[in-house]
Protein backbone atom coordinates (compact mmCIF):
# COMPACT_ATOMS: atom_id res chain seq x y z
CA UNK A 1 0.00 0.00 0.00
CA UNK A 2 1.38 3.21 -0.91
CA UNK A 3 1.50 5.16 2.37
CA UNK A 4 2.87 8.74 3.61
CA UNK A 5 3.57 9.32 7.07
CA UNK A 6 3.82 12.88 8.95
CA UNK A 7 4.52 13.27 12.49
CA UNK A 8 3.76 16.87 13.90
CA UNK A 9 5.50 19.16 11.07
CA UNK A 10 8.20 16.92 10.06
CA UNK A 11 7.35 14.82 7.49
CA UNK A 12 8.74 11.22 7.00
CA UNK A 13 7.45 9.24 3.81
CA UNK A 14 7.92 5.93 2.40
CA UNK A 15 6.49 5.47 -1.45
CA UNK A 16 6.29 1.49 -1.65
CA UNK A 17 4.76 1.55 -5.27
CA UNK A 18 4.99 3.34 -8.79
CA UNK A 19 1.12 4.09 -9.14
CA UNK A 20 0.82 5.53 -5.95
CA UNK A 21 -3.41 5.46 -5.59
CA UNK A 22 -3.98 4.97 -1.73
CA UNK A 23 -1.90 7.43 0.69
CA UNK A 24 -2.15 6.92 4.48
CA UNK A 25 -1.62 9.39 6.37
CA UNK A 26 -2.29 9.21 10.18
CA UNK A 27 -1.43 11.32 13.12
CA UNK A 28 -1.94 14.38 11.63
CA UNK A 29 -4.38 17.39 12.65
CA UNK A 30 -7.08 19.07 10.65
CA UNK A 31 -9.02 22.68 11.76
CA UNK A 32 -13.13 22.53 11.64
CA UNK A 33 -14.23 25.85 12.52
CA UNK A 34 -17.48 26.04 14.76
CA UNK A 35 -20.16 28.29 15.54
CA UNK A 36 -21.44 26.33 18.72
CA UNK A 37 -22.70 28.78 21.21
CA UNK A 38 -21.89 28.86 24.92
CA UNK A 39 -24.57 27.90 26.93
CA UNK A 40 -22.53 28.01 30.22
CA UNK A 41 -23.19 24.29 31.00
CA UNK A 42 -22.27 22.66 27.62
CA UNK A 43 -21.63 18.97 26.94
CA UNK A 44 -18.78 17.63 24.59
CA UNK A 45 -19.47 14.82 22.58
CA UNK A 46 -17.51 11.62 22.81
CA UNK A 47 -14.45 12.06 19.85
CA UNK A 48 -14.63 15.79 19.96
CA UNK A 49 -12.26 18.31 21.41
CA UNK A 50 -13.82 22.14 21.32
CA UNK A 51 -10.89 24.97 21.76
CA UNK A 52 -11.84 27.59 23.81
CA UNK A 53 -10.96 31.48 24.06
CA UNK A 54 -11.26 33.69 26.88
CA UNK A 55 -10.97 37.15 26.26
CA UNK A 56 -9.69 36.60 22.65
CA UNK A 57 -7.24 34.43 23.90
CA UNK A 58 -6.73 30.86 23.53
CA UNK A 59 -7.96 29.18 27.41
CA UNK A 60 -8.24 25.56 27.49
CA UNK A 61 -9.45 22.48 25.04
CA UNK A 62 -12.57 20.90 26.26
CA UNK A 63 -12.29 17.28 26.65
CA UNK A 64 -15.61 14.96 25.95
CA UNK A 65 -18.08 15.25 28.96
CA UNK A 66 -19.52 18.13 30.78
CA UNK A 67 -18.11 21.30 30.85
CA UNK A 68 -18.86 24.54 32.07
CA UNK A 69 -17.90 28.17 30.77
CA UNK A 70 -18.27 31.87 31.95
CA UNK A 71 -20.54 33.13 29.80
CA UNK A 72 -19.50 36.58 27.55
CA UNK A 73 -16.05 35.96 28.19
CA UNK A 74 -14.90 32.43 27.28
CA UNK A 75 -16.12 31.57 23.74
CA UNK A 76 -16.15 27.96 21.62
CA UNK A 77 -13.94 29.28 18.88
CA UNK A 78 -13.12 25.92 17.09
CA UNK A 79 -14.40 22.02 17.20
CA UNK A 80 -12.27 19.71 16.32
CA UNK A 81 -13.34 16.47 15.31
CA UNK A 82 -11.04 13.17 16.71
CA UNK A 83 -12.27 10.69 14.39
CA UNK A 84 -10.32 9.78 11.30
CA UNK A 85 -11.52 11.02 7.81
CA UNK A 86 -10.67 10.32 4.45
CA UNK A 87 -9.41 12.64 1.65
CA UNK A 88 -9.39 11.82 -1.96
CA UNK A 89 -6.04 13.13 -3.51
CA UNK A 90 -6.96 14.57 -7.36
CA UNK A 91 -4.82 13.16 -10.24
CA UNK A 92 -1.85 14.09 -11.66
CA UNK A 93 0.79 13.39 -13.59
CA UNK A 94 3.89 12.27 -12.88
CA UNK A 95 7.48 11.23 -14.50
CA UNK A 96 9.47 7.70 -13.37
CA UNK A 97 13.32 7.69 -13.00
CA UNK A 98 13.40 6.37 -16.40
CA UNK A 99 11.13 8.95 -18.03
CA UNK A 100 8.26 7.09 -18.37
CA UNK A 101 4.91 9.41 -17.62
CA UNK A 102 2.66 7.95 -14.96
CA UNK A 103 -0.72 9.42 -13.63
CA UNK A 104 -0.96 9.37 -9.89
CA UNK A 105 -4.16 9.80 -7.27
CA UNK A 106 -4.55 9.04 -3.71
CA UNK A 107 -6.61 8.78 -0.73
CA UNK A 108 -5.20 10.55 2.94
CA UNK A 109 -6.55 9.28 6.34
CA UNK A 110 -6.62 12.07 8.41
CA UNK A 111 -6.67 12.30 12.24
CA UNK A 112 -6.15 15.09 14.91
CA UNK A 113 -4.16 13.94 17.85
CA UNK A 114 -3.31 17.95 18.77
CA UNK A 115 -6.30 20.13 18.92
CA UNK A 116 -4.47 23.82 19.99
CA UNK A 117 -1.76 23.07 16.83
CA UNK A 118 -4.73 21.99 14.59
CA UNK A 119 -6.13 25.25 15.29
CA UNK A 120 -3.65 27.89 15.53
CA UNK A 121 -0.57 26.00 13.78
CA UNK A 122 -2.07 26.24 10.35
CA UNK A 123 -4.06 28.16 8.23
CA UNK A 124 -6.01 25.30 6.69
CA UNK A 125 -4.20 21.99 7.97
CA UNK A 126 -6.68 19.59 5.50
CA UNK A 127 -5.20 21.87 2.26
CA UNK A 128 -1.40 21.96 3.40
CA UNK A 129 -1.87 18.10 3.78
CA UNK A 130 -2.78 17.37 0.32
CA UNK A 131 -0.33 19.72 -1.05
CA UNK A 132 2.13 17.73 0.57
CA UNK A 133 1.04 14.74 -0.22
CA UNK A 134 0.79 15.57 -4.05
CA UNK A 135 4.17 17.32 -4.15
CA UNK A 136 5.20 13.60 -2.25
CA UNK A 137 4.18 11.57 -4.52
CA UNK A 138 5.38 13.01 -7.28
CA UNK A 139 8.98 13.05 -5.81
CA UNK A 140 8.95 9.68 -4.90
CA UNK A 141 7.63 8.62 -8.41
CA UNK A 142 10.56 10.11 -9.56
CA UNK A 143 12.93 8.10 -7.70
CA UNK A 144 12.12 4.85 -9.04
CA UNK A 145 11.36 2.99 -12.61
CA UNK A 146 8.90 2.01 -14.58
CA UNK A 147 10.05 -2.26 -14.22
CA UNK A 148 9.46 -2.04 -10.29
CA UNK A 149 5.44 -1.49 -11.08
CA UNK A 150 4.67 -5.09 -10.82
CA UNK A 151 5.97 -6.28 -7.81
CA UNK A 152 4.86 -2.66 -6.13
CA UNK A 153 1.41 -3.27 -7.04
CA UNK A 154 1.32 -6.47 -5.49
CA UNK A 155 2.47 -4.98 -2.08
CA UNK A 156 -0.25 -2.14 -2.30
CA UNK A 157 -2.76 -5.25 -3.02
CA UNK A 158 -1.64 -7.09 -0.04
CA UNK A 159 -1.62 -3.78 1.95
CA UNK A 160 -4.96 -3.37 1.32
CA UNK A 161 -6.18 -6.80 2.42
CA UNK A 162 -4.36 -6.95 5.57
CA UNK A 163 -6.29 -3.57 6.05
CA UNK A 164 -9.61 -5.45 5.71
CA UNK A 165 -8.93 -8.72 7.49
CA UNK A 166 -7.76 -6.41 10.66
CA UNK A 167 -10.99 -4.70 10.50
CA UNK A 168 -13.16 -7.82 9.99
CA UNK A 169 -11.17 -9.38 12.97
CA UNK A 170 -11.86 -6.41 14.95
CA UNK A 171 -15.76 -6.58 14.33
CA UNK A 172 -16.30 -10.37 15.37
CA UNK A 173 -14.49 -10.06 18.40
CA UNK A 174 -16.44 -6.85 19.51
CA UNK A 175 -19.62 -9.14 18.30
CA UNK A 176 -18.10 -11.91 20.53
CA UNK A 177 -17.87 -9.66 23.14
CA UNK A 178 -21.36 -8.77 23.13
CA UNK A 179 -22.78 -12.03 22.72
CA UNK A 180 -20.64 -12.37 25.90
CA UNK A 181 -22.22 -9.86 27.84
CA UNK A 182 -25.24 -10.27 27.03
CA UNK A 183 -25.57 -14.25 28.04
CA UNK A 184 -23.64 -13.15 31.28
CA UNK A 185 -26.62 -10.46 32.05
CA UNK A 186 -28.78 -12.70 31.00
CA UNK A 187 -27.89 -15.55 33.52
CA UNK A 188 -27.65 -12.66 36.39
CA UNK A 189 -31.12 -11.60 35.90
CA UNK A 190 -32.36 -15.41 35.71
CA UNK A 191 -30.34 -16.22 39.00
CA UNK A 192 -31.48 -12.85 40.83
CA UNK A 193 -35.53 -13.76 40.06
CA UNK A 194 -34.41 -17.34 40.49
CA UNK A 195 -33.61 -15.98 44.44
CA UNK A 196 -36.03 -13.42 44.55
CA UNK A 197 -38.99 -16.53 43.96
CA UNK A 198 -37.67 -18.62 46.60
CA UNK A 199 -37.46 -15.32 49.17
CA UNK A 200 -40.89 -15.12 48.44
CA UNK A 201 -41.82 -18.93 49.06
CA UNK A 202 -40.12 -18.73 51.81
CA UNK A 203 -41.56 -15.73 53.10
CA UNK A 204 -45.33 -17.08 52.38
CA UNK A 205 -43.99 -20.44 54.03
CA UNK A 206 -43.24 -18.48 57.23
CA UNK A 207 -46.62 -16.20 57.00
CA UNK A 208 -48.33 -19.14 56.84
CA UNK A 209 -46.95 -21.31 59.47
CA UNK A 210 -47.48 -17.65 62.00
CA UNK A 211 -51.02 -17.48 61.15
CA UNK A 212 -51.42 -21.35 61.65
CA UNK A 213 -49.54 -20.87 65.58
CA UNK A 214 -52.06 -17.54 66.04
CA UNK A 215 -55.17 -19.62 64.72
CA UNK A 216 -54.25 -22.35 67.39
CA UNK A 217 -53.31 -19.72 70.11
CA UNK A 218 -57.12 -18.17 69.94
CA UNK A 219 -58.39 -21.45 69.77
CA UNK A 220 -56.40 -22.92 73.16
CA UNK A 221 -57.49 -19.28 74.84
CA UNK A 222 -61.00 -19.93 73.83
CA UNK A 223 -61.34 -23.27 75.21
CA UNK A 224 -59.43 -21.96 78.53
CA UNK A 225 -62.04 -19.35 78.64
CA UNK A 226 -65.12 -21.66 78.13
CA UNK A 227 -64.12 -24.18 81.17
CA UNK A 228 -63.20 -21.14 83.31
CA UNK A 229 -66.62 -20.67 82.95
CA UNK A 230 -69.56 -22.53 85.25
CA UNK A 231 -70.59 -25.70 83.42
CA UNK A 232 -67.16 -25.88 81.58
CA UNK A 233 -65.79 -28.82 82.91
CA UNK A 234 -68.90 -30.93 82.84
CA UNK A 235 -69.38 -29.86 78.58
CA UNK A 236 -65.32 -30.63 78.71
CA UNK A 237 -66.03 -34.55 79.98
CA UNK A 238 -69.18 -34.74 77.55
CA UNK A 239 -66.68 -34.04 74.66
CA UNK A 240 -63.75 -36.41 75.73
CA UNK A 241 -66.66 -39.09 76.40
CA UNK A 242 -67.61 -38.49 72.81
CA UNK A 243 -64.05 -38.07 71.51
CA UNK A 244 -63.23 -41.33 73.36
CA UNK A 245 -66.12 -43.84 72.07
CA UNK A 246 -65.42 -42.08 68.75
CA UNK A 247 -61.69 -42.96 68.71
CA UNK A 248 -63.15 -46.88 68.86
CA UNK A 249 -65.57 -46.50 65.94
CA UNK A 250 -62.81 -45.50 64.01
CA UNK A 251 -60.69 -48.32 64.79
CA UNK A 252 -63.28 -50.89 64.13
CA UNK A 253 -63.52 -48.84 60.83
CA UNK A 254 -60.14 -49.05 59.47
CA UNK A 255 -58.68 -52.59 60.60
CA UNK A 256 -59.84 -56.13 61.41
CA UNK A 257 -57.82 -56.69 64.43
CA UNK A 258 -58.95 -54.99 67.48
CA UNK A 259 -57.31 -54.50 70.75
CA UNK A 260 -60.33 -53.20 73.11
CA UNK A 261 -61.14 -53.11 76.74
CA UNK A 262 -63.00 -55.96 78.15
CA UNK A 263 -66.11 -54.13 79.24
CA UNK A 264 -66.42 -52.38 75.37
CA UNK A 265 -69.65 -53.36 75.19
CA UNK A 266 -70.79 -51.53 78.49
CA UNK A 267 -71.06 -47.74 77.04
CA UNK A 268 -71.27 -46.29 80.82
CA UNK A 269 -68.23 -47.70 82.30
CA UNK A 270 -66.29 -46.66 78.89
CA UNK A 271 -67.89 -43.06 79.44
CA UNK A 272 -66.56 -43.10 83.08
CA UNK A 273 -62.94 -44.04 81.84
CA UNK A 274 -63.02 -41.44 79.56
CA UNK A 275 -64.10 -38.53 82.67
CA UNK A 276 -61.44 -39.95 85.01
CA UNK A 277 -59.12 -39.52 82.42
CA UNK A 278 -60.35 -35.96 81.83
CA UNK A 279 -60.46 -35.31 85.81
CA UNK A 280 -57.24 -36.60 86.61
CA UNK A 281 -56.18 -34.78 83.93
CA UNK A 282 -57.72 -31.28 84.93
CA UNK A 283 -56.40 -32.31 88.77
CA UNK A 284 -52.85 -32.69 87.57
CA UNK A 285 -52.79 -29.44 86.13
CA UNK A 286 -54.68 -27.45 88.87
CA UNK A 287 -52.05 -28.54 90.57
CA UNK A 288 -49.55 -27.25 88.90
CA UNK A 289 -51.17 -23.68 88.47
CA UNK A 290 -51.40 -23.97 92.32
CA UNK A 291 -47.82 -24.71 92.89
CA UNK A 292 -46.41 -22.20 90.82
CA UNK A 293 -48.76 -19.43 92.61
CA UNK A 294 -47.59 -20.20 95.79
CA UNK A 295 -44.19 -20.23 94.60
Amino acid sequence: MNRLTVFGRVPLYRLTSSYVNAISLRNFSTTTPTFARNTVINFVPQQEAWVIERMGKFHKVLEPGLNILIPVLDRIKYVQSLKEIAIEIPQQGAITLDNVQVQLDGVLYLRVIDPYKASYGVDDPEFAVTQLAQTTMRSEVGKISLDVQEAMQMQVEAERKKRAAILESEGHRDAAVNIAEGEKKSRILASEASMQEKINEARGVASAVEMQGQARQRAIEFVSAALNKEGGHHAAGLVVAEQYVQAFSNLANKSNTLIVPANANDVNSMVTQALTVYKQVTDAGDKTRNGGNKQ
